[in-house]
């Protein structure tokens, strides 16, 4: 399984691939399905929503579910998280 870390990611946001939508998204289930790391929805509502910005039709489609099932509190954290990420990126 492929594991995502901070130094990828960053990577992958600056060499601006056709693939690095789809790395997001990737990231995104990572985070929602603990896969490698421990479930955590406001990180992968922030990946999802980053890869859906940068096209990700599949993307925008699993934060909508994701999204139907978090408190308001988490989901502005999320929010307010990729707006971080894409001010700095």
């Amino acid at each position: 399984m492929a594991r995502f870390d901070f130094q990828n990611t960053e990577t992958a946001a600056m060499t601006g691939g056709e693939n690095r939508a789809e790395t997001f998204c990737d990231m995104g289930l990572m985070y929602a399905t603990g896969r490698g790391c421990d479930i955590d929805v406001v990180q992968a509502h922030k990946w999802l929503n980053i890869a859906a910005i940068k096209g990700c039709e599949r993307a925008a489609e699993l934060r909508a579910d994701l999204a139907a099932t978090m408190t308001k509190t988490d989901l502005a954290s999320a929010l307010r998280a990729a707006r971080e990420w894409m001010t700095v990126h």
